[in-house]
């Protein structure tokens, strides 16, 4: 059986051969385009999700290299799109005045947006938690979390990439929209 065959199949094996072959390749990939370690490490684990949510959509005819960097290549693009509309959106932000800003404030509910966050960190497990949390909320690398907790890289990298699988479809994006934008208006 060919590997796009297998993974098509769902043989978690193979797949996991597939991320130790290209994991590296892919962020150097999207590093030497975008200079930035964490959308680096981003795209790289939101490409393998995406390959192993969409296996059935792989073309057994077109070599599973070129569908890898494809798909690493159009979710990079759509992270830069994302942080340039974001970028825009706190450029205008920081425009408008206090009164403007403090009203906008007030329309986000940080306390839900908190809540919701606290809850979906207690239902991953005590390890998942803590990787998750030193990455996203300490803003760790994953080879300083992988020395501090004395577990591999990989460890590391597989503990994220379960996290954002769990963590996606409990906060639809709202946590870190309201974080990002609660800590930049403190900021003003």
């Amino acid at each position: 059986m060919s590997t796009i065959a297998d993974i098509q199949a769902g043989n978690s094996f193979v797949f996991e051969q597939v991320y130790e072959e290209y994991y590296l390749k892919l962020y150097h990939f999207v590093l030497g385009k975008t200079r930035s370690e964490w959308l680096a490490e981003e795209v790289t684990q939101t490409t393998f999700v995406k390959l192993w949510e969409n296996r059935q959509r792989l073309n057994p005819e077109i070599s599973l290299s070129l569908q890898v960097f494809r798909i690493a290549r159009t979710t990079m693009i759509d992270y830069i799109r994302k942080q340039n509309h974001l970028s825009f959106a706190l450029t205008q932000l920081k425009n408008k005045s206090g009164e403007e800003a403090d009203q906008l404030d007030n329309e986000i509910d940080y306390n839900e947006t908190n809540r919701k966050l606290a809850k979906a960190l207690t239902e991953l497990p005590e390890m998942r938690r803590k990787v998750f949390e030193l990455s996203r909320l300490e803003g760790m690398s994953y080879k300083d979390i992988a020395e501090h907790l004395s577990i591999s890289v990989k460890t590391v990298e597989k503990h994220i990439s379960k996290a954002l699988q769990q963590l996606r479809p409990l906060l639809h994006g709202l946590v870190m929209i309201g974080w990002i934008l609660r800590n930049f208006i403190k900021n003003i």
